[in-house]
């Protein structure tokens, strides 16, 4: 817990947070009764606006909850999301700013439009609409968990029942959230991701500084960790099973750290978050610089990962976490991390930072949700939808689809909500044939695409189902030849090759019907 100090911060801050979110309705103010003006803040974000915004949208509680988590439990192998980071932006560079142009000139607010446009099928774009909008439940309620980390470390020896007064807390936010969401639109979430990123940068070089030199460097502080993970395995410590003793992966999970990190970098811009925070660029040189400078969050993810292990060199971090069951030690280490190694009033900017790195990402995630919804689902169904309609459906789904992932955080366990984040890495992986192959060619047959989609999503969920019945991290591996491989890839697999195989006949068509023309 923190003194009076760090919560006057806190509270002061966000406080700040939430008049800024507020404020986004009057900032570069817009017709917000029009879709692209509420979703896509008009699509006149700057290059720093659009780097905060997309760095928003992928810094956030998975990269300093579930990473850090995972390297506290499980060691080395979490550190797939940094290699993940570098070349997902790889990626970005070369299909977002070809999505945005295409956008802007046929006026996509999501990229099943697109899907719809290219393959003439508003099934198809159905099929990836309901895609995306599943896969981003377990995402936003993985943000919850990241809140729910803070307000633990937080309230803990101030009240006699934290669960209820933390779940009492994130709903009075989430109702804030829902608020100025409803009446900002992106435009308050940028103005909240500014402030945000600003502080999770000044947390990252905090505590990377204070924790090694309070141990003597970096060399110092790793020794200590491991000597005391081995000393908490020496003595077979209840508490505590821990991967940590053994920093280097097993070479059976070789493949599966290469394998986590390929299928994870291709699935980042399918969320339709990341799409949603790169098509409110104003131009295509604004996104593509803002997008070459995304690496810098790579370096601050690198660190945060770090902090996974080196929480065991600090005696008073852990002692906290020993107050805690091994579901949520690992949760809660870098919150208990800052707790224990800064002073009070730093400490509470600290873990403000990663609480509204928490309410960021989820305002994001469900206004790309309902911009899904509206365009891709109920306008098809309803054509005689006014814009000014389709704008009141998407505020309201934003607000619903909210509070549907806070009811799923408040009855499922927290460790289940980070690994459903992976199920969820799963299921969007299988929008990449009509995604990232239709800005490529709209050659392959619409059905064949469904088809492949409906053997990705099925293979994905069988397999996840045999791996483990939602074990620790191997939810999302499955062996193949004595190596473990992500799911996500060998589904994905499934799903081009049946596609490609079925569009076969159709493009032998098309090439039969040029060539009796010429």
């Amino acid at each position: 817990m923190i003194g009076i100090l760090g919560w006057a911060l806190f509270l002061a801050l966000f406080v700040v947070f939430v008049a800024l979110g507020f404020y986004g309705a009057r900032w570069r103010r817009g017709d917000m009764s029009q879709l692209h003006e509420w979703a896509l803040a008009g699509r006149r974000l700057g290059t720093f606006l659009v780097w905060f915004l997309i760095g928003a949208d992928l810094y956030t509680a998975y990269t300093f909850v579930a990473v850090p988590s995972g390297m506290f439990a499980s060691g080395a192998l979490y550190f797939f999301a940094v290699p993940y980071v570098s070349i997902t932006f790889a990626i970005a560079m070369l299909t977002m700013p070809r999505l945005w142009e295409w956008s802007r000139k046929h006026g996509y607010v999501t990229a099943a439009d697109m899907v719809a446009d290219r393959f003439s099928s508003k099934a198809l774009a159905g099929l990836v609409a309901i895609t995306g909008i599943i896969a981003e439940l377990p995402y936003i309620a993985l943000q919850i968990v990241g809140m729910q980390a803070v307000l633990t470390i937080m309230l803990y020896g101030l009240v006699k029942n934290v669960v209820e007064v933390s779940d009492i807390a994130l709903t009075v936010s989430f109702i804030i959230l829902a608020a100025f969401t409803f009446t900002s639109g992106l435009r308050g979430a940028t103005l909240g991701a500014v402030l945000k990123d600003s502080l999770i940068f000044l947390s990252v070089i905090v505590l990377i500084i204070v924790v090694p030199l309070k141990y003597g460097g970096f060399a110092t502080a790793f020794a200590n960790a491991q000597a005391f993970a081995q000393q908490l395995a020496a003595h077979k410590v209840a508490w505590l099973t821990t991967g940590i003793t053994n920093l280097k992966p097993a070479a059976s999970l070789a493949w599966g750290y290469a394998t986590l990190w390929l299928g994870s970098a291709m699935a980042l811009f399918l969320y339709p978050h990341a799409i949603n925070g790169s098509l409110s660029s104003q131009g295509k040189k604004q996104l593509a610089m803002s997008t070459a400078l995304l690496p810098i969050y790579g370096i601050g993810l690198a660190i945060l990962a770090m902090l996974g292990i080196l929480v065991y060199a600090d005696p008073t971090a852990m002692a906290i976490l020993s107050k805690f069951p091994l579901s949520s030690a690992g949760i809660l280490a870098v919150p208990a991390l800052a707790v224990a190694s800064l002073p009070d009033w730093l400490a509470g900017i600290v873990l403000l930072g990663i609480f509204i790195g928490g309410l960021v990402p989820a305002a994001i995630m469900a206004i790309a949700q309902a911009n899904l919804l509206t365009r891709n689902i109920i306008r098809p169904l309803y054509p005689k939808i006014t814009p000014q309609g389709e704008t009141r459906a998407s505020k309201w789904a934003s607000v619903i689809f909210k509070f549907i992932a806070l009811g799923f955080v408040f009855t499922v366990p927290a460790t289940y909500a980070i690994q459903l984040q992976l199920l969820g890495g799963i299921i969007i992986l299988q929008t990449l044939p009509p995604v990232f192959l239709g800005l490529i060619t709209n050659r392959l047959n619409k059905y064949a695409l469904m088809a492949g989609w409906v053997a990705g999503i099925a293979s994905g969920l069988y397999l996840v189902e045999v791996a483990n019945h939602f074990g620790p991290l191997k939810t999302s591996l499955y062996p193949v030849a004595h190596v473990l491989i992500f799911i996500g890839l060998l589904s994905l697999l499934i799903n081009v090759v049946v596609a490609l195989v079925f569009s076969v006949p159709t493009m032998m068509k098309r090439e039969q019907a040029v060539k009796e023309k010429a």
